[in-house]
This record gives C-alpha cells, structure tokens and sequence, in this order.
C-alpha cells in the first residue's frame, strides 16, 4: 500500500515538472526581449501620415514667432 502512494506521488510530480519544463520552452521560444514567440505572425505595420509642404511651413512659422517672443522676453530680464 505505501509503494503504491509513493508511486502515485511520483508520478504526480513528474507531471508537474513536465508542465514547468513545457512553460520554460515556450518562454525560450520568445526574442529576447519579451515580444512574440519565434515563428509568429506579425502585426501589419502602421502607416504613418504625412504632412503637407504647407501645413510643415505653417507650423515652421509657428515656432519662430514663439522663439521671438521668448528671445525678447529674455532680453528684457
């Protein structure tokens, strides 16, 4: 009776060791920085949008009026 409960204990911890060593692989098939496991498909890439040869002037101009503001603030002080 006591060989049969130490048999079936045994058997029960292998079953846990195997689930580990099973999660440790699927761990060792990611990169190494934590992304997608090996072999996985990607996500589609984002398109990024334009901008405008205008609307870049636009906000171009935008800035240097903020700087000119912030030099003559500067210059006062």
């Amino acid at each position: 009776m006591i060989f049969q409960q130490i048999v079936a204990e045994l058997k029960a911890e292998r079953d846990r060791l195997d689930q580990a060593i099973a999660a440790i692989e699927s761990l060792k098939a990611t990169n190494h920085r934590g992304g997608r496991p090996a072999g996985s498909i990607s996500a589609p890439k984002r398109r990024r949008r334009g901008m405008s040869p205008a609307g870049r002037k636009r906000i171009s101009e935008a800035a240097k009026k903020r700087w000119a503001v912030w030099r003559k603030k500067r210059a006062k002080a």
